[in-house]
């Protein structure tokens, strides 16, 4: 039975591919500029729809310290995230819509439900991985730099 399916495994394998590269060609620059000055550059994903702001960063178990997601919710808005099915701790950065942020949730626990608010209406959120704000000293105030915050 098993030979009846060999040609689908090299099929299955180059689409494994395709979607990897897919995947690395995903990646936009982001910045933020502190208000001492410093500036931080990243590589995020952008969650633009309900369905990729559903998924975020559910069952990673990686990403490295260069990289992000950055959530756009389109308008300005009240939200609240969870960390349901996200292994991943991390640092959420809620971003009015001038670029500023606006407060941080600090190294959230992973597998959680519990909501985690913005606090105030946003434009969108940036997940780094947890510890990453206070290793490079961003706080809220500080300005995200990236197309979203140019509309």
């Amino acid at each position: 039975m098993l030979s009846r399916f060999r040609p689908a495994f090299p099929a299955l394998g180059f689409l494994v591919l395709l979607a990897g590269a897919v995947y690395a060609q995903a990646f936009e620059q982001l910045s933020i500029s502190s208000q001492g000055g410093q500036r931080q550059s990243f590589r995020v994903e952008v969650a633009r729809n309900d369905a990729d702001r559903a998924q975020g960063l559910m069952f990673r178990r990686a990403m490295p310290a260069d990289q992000g997601m950055l959530f756009d919710f389109g308008r300005v808005e009240p939200v609240s995230m969870w960390m349901q099915n996200t292994y991943l701790p991390l640092d959420m950065l809620f971003i009015r819509s001038d670029g500023t942020i606006a407060r941080i949730a600090a190294n959230t626990e992973p597998l959680s439900t519990r909501t985690i608010p913005s606090g105030e209406p946003v434009l969108a959120v940036l997940e780094l991985n947890a510890g990453t704000a206070a290793k490079l000293g961003i706080k809220p105030g500080d300005r995200v730099e990236h197309p979203v915050f140019r509309r």
